[in-house]
């Protein structure tokens, strides 16, 4: 049965939100003024962890043994390991299949085994084999604050990723604790955040962050020789303003094919996700944050497609400057009639449009892989040195 106030409900759940991250990010910056704190750059940070791990000195690239705590749930091991491979050995926990949230007694019973089997994992691992350092990929709503601080007792250094703070740095809040970052954060040496106005937000709950925006692997996103039969596609979930872009874009006339979950088209396996780039005149992006209106942030796609070769056409917002040349390296728009009068002019200036390829993937294999990404942690922690000639 058809809901005649639905669309209602959803245009105060989304204002509704929108209330409540202005008035987080506002709190946030209050008090950020009012502690007089300041955020660190690369050499602050590498002294202050200096400070806190005196007896790390750089190791060879090959030789920097890291352990890995994350679920793998759909592009994680394509990304991580293989990056910190690089490096050295890796030893991955993924507690999924374990401790399964998604499992009806995960709230009651899988969280507490699972944040009290941890510690005792990891120290027989570090017992076995000792780490360099660890890096997770977690949230508040997994892992409590008491497991790690009895993870940082094996007194190698900890680094977090965080890649939703837009709008879930504190999200839920159970037990008085958030479902996202702002409760665990203070315990690692190091938080990486893709969200570079989540800065302050860490800060003030006595983190030491540092801002990365996402990456690609070039050994999986990469161009394939194959025709340019599709002129425009998007891979991504259908919600949001995304249905509603799609449609008018094929109102318009333009042949577009949506895929991922909540499309016709569902899902693609990676390898197919990737040629579809390359059979791909243009590939078209989304910046906004679910349930937000006018809330941008960057994406994997931001930099899957530029590295796989694609022509990338996504919303314009201001992180996206961080990462490339709009205009050179991506293109970007603001509103359905400057999508559409790019997508046509594109469509017909082929030259133009290999150029921007051209230069999109230059620019993502030399600034934007997981490699390197990594490699800037482990300099900052002391496990690389400065300039390697043979690292990353």
């Amino acid at each position: 049965m058809n809901d005649p106030l639905k669309p209602y409900r959803r245009r105060f759940r989304l204002w509704n939100n929108e209330r409540k991250l202005r008035r987080e990010q506002c709190g946030y910056a209050a008090k950020f003024r009012k502690m007089k704190l300041r955020l660190s750059g690369n050499d602050e940070l590498r002294h202050e962890l200096k400070a806190v791990f005196p007896h790390l000195t750089p190791r060879p690239v090959g030789k920097i043994r890291t352990i890995a705590i994350y679920h793998h749930y759909n592009w994680e091991n394509h990304a991580l390991i293989p990056a910190l491979e690089k490096f050295g050995p890796v030893r991955h926990y993924d507690w999924f299949d374990e401790f399964n949230h998604q499992n009806k007694d995960w709230r009651r019973t899988g969280k507490k085994r699972l944040n009290r089997a941890l510690p005792v994992k990891m120290r027989e691992w570090m017992e076995r084999e000792p780490a360099d350092f660890i890096f997770m990929y977690v949230t508040g709503e997994l892992i409590d604050p008491e497991t790690l601080a009895a993870l940082r007792g094996l007194g190698v250094p900890m680094v977090n990723m965080g890649h939703d703070d837009k709008r879930l740095f504190v999200g839920k809040v159970r037990g008085g604790l958030a479902f996202g970052a702002r409760d665990i954060c203070r315990y690692f040496d190091l938080y990486w955040t893709s969200t570079e106005d989540a800065l302050m937000k860490y800060r003030v709950e006595g983190a030491r962050p540092i801002y990365m925006p996402e990456a690609a692997n070039p050994e999986i996103h990469k161009p394939y020789d194959l025709e340019k039969t599709i002129d425009v596609s998007f891979v991504g979930q259908r919600y949001g303003n995304r249905e509603g872009v799609i449609r008018e874009l094929q109102r318009s006339g333009i042949a577009v094919q949506a895929y991922g979950f909540g499309w016709p088209n569902g899902p693609l396996e990676i390898e197919d996700m990737v040629k579809l780039y390359s059979r791909s005149k243009i590939n078209i992006g989304f910046g906004g944050v679910e349930g937000h209106r006018n809330t941008f942030c960057l994406k994997g796609r931001d930099f899957e497609i530029p590295m796989s070769g694609g022509l990338y056409l996504t919303e314009d917002h201001p992180e996206l400057a961080n990462a490339f040349k709009p205009g050179e390296e991506i293109l970007t728009y603001t509103g359905m009639n400057d999508l559409t009068g790019k997508i046509r002019h594109y469509l017909q200036h082929e030259d133009e449009a290999e150029a921007i390829r051209r230069k999109g993937r230059e620019r993502a294999l030399r600034d934007h892989t997981w490699e390197a990404r990594f490699a800037r942690i482990l300099r900052l922690l002391g496990l690389l040195a400065q300039e390697n000639p043979k690292g990353p």
